[in-house]
């Protein structure tokens, strides 16, 4: 990658006591990036930092660290975090703006695309290859490949503008730290000019969910749930055999839909994206859209009473029967030899 001096900015976002993982494997992705060109890593968050956040961010490649704070912006508001984006490339003049693309991540930069009338590519995996210039001597052109069809296509596409505009799928590079890092420089930004219209649309309430115990983004072992299990009053076996394995319970969108159980729960392209070390996948056909939340798992088990069912074909172990016989057959076994 050829460039002059130049800057990659990666919009962050903030959860309660830090910094969320797609946004850190987001400056990992930048890092990269810039790295090689001599390029300088910025980081844009919208309202507060945790109490380490700084330390996040520079741990993991950021080296500017630009904080928005205005009391407007204490609801999430896509339109009025794309202003706060748009102003930050006009005073930065990036060659690259990219986010994590989490519901959010993506929602903002595609109004930064459609205020500035430029291409954006949203769930990018990699960046093939990459002329990146500064944007007052010439436009960047990125070709990126990005993942389509919930993953199960993956697409080449350029971007060809300044700056150049995508988000990075959850978990396409695992977030590493820099050794030694300097510590960030943090710019508080003045207060921005805020439009009546950036702020018509704005969370103006949210409602906590019952934590279930681990996270199920960050378990090592997932125990899911489909159509198959039968009805909202048949899942005490897997939940009992997730605890017993230290792991989280995750289901499938049918579920969710059915109104089984509640949506924080669900696995796959409009839910979460899970990179456990066993995914153990019962009564679940394996649809292309949750193929693309579980795909990452190092092993997939699947138990189905299909053998032809798409998750059977695609797991790297598989039972064909009951899940109502397997589980507790499992849990058995597991009690067996921890007696």
């Amino acid at each position: 990658m050829s460039t002059s001096a130049t800057t990659v900015l990666v919009l962050v976002e903030a959860e309660p006591e830090e910094m969320s993982t797609l946004s850190l494997e987001a400056l990992t992705f930048a890092r990269a990036l810039a790295e090689p060109a001599g390029a300088t890593v910025h980081a844009l968050v919208v309202g507060d930092l945790p109490a380490n956040g700084a330390g996040e961010l520079s741990s993991h490649g950021a080296q500017v660290v630009h904080q928005v704070s205005d009391p407007r912006l204490a609801a999430y508001s896509a339109a009025a975090w794309a202003s706060c984006v748009v102003d930050a490339i006009g005073a930065q003049s990036p060659a690259v703006v990219l986010a994590p693309a989490s519901p959010r991540g993506n929602e903002v930069i595609a109004h930064v695309a459609a205020r500035l009338d430029l291409r954006m590519a949203a769930n990018v995996t990699e960046v093939i290859s990459a002329q990146v210039q500064d944007a007052s001597t010439g436009d960047a052109a990125l070709v990126v490949r990005r993942q389509v069809m919930g993953g199960a296509v993956l697409e080449e596409l350029d971007l060809v503008g300044s700056p150049a505009l995508f988000t990075m799928a959850g978990h396409a590079v695992e977030h590493t730290t820099v050794e030694s890092p300097a510590p960030a420089q943090v710019i508080a930004t003045a207060p921005i000019s805020l439009s009546a219209a950036d702020l018509v649309a704005a969370v103006r309430r949210t409602v906590p969910v019952a934590s279930s115990g681990t996270d199920l983004t960050r378990a090592r072992v997932v125990v899911g749930g489909g159509r198959g299990v039968g009805g909202a009053d048949q899942f005490d076996e897997l939940i009992a055999l997730a605890g017993r394995l230290g792991g989280a319970l995750g289901v499938s969108r049918v579920v969710t839909s059915l109104g089984w159980r509640p949506h924080h729960e669900q696995v796959g392209q409009t839910g979460s994206r899970i990179t456990p070390d066993v995914y153990l996948a019962c009564g679940i056909s394996g649809a292309i859209q949750h193929w693309a939340g579980c795909s990452s798992a190092k092993t997939i088990i699947a138990v189905n009473t299909d053998p032809e069912a798409p998750m059977v074909t695609k797991a790297n172990y598989a039972v064909v029967g009951d899940l109502h016989q397997v589980v507790p057959a499992i849990s058995s076994e597991l009690d067996a030899r921890h007696h």
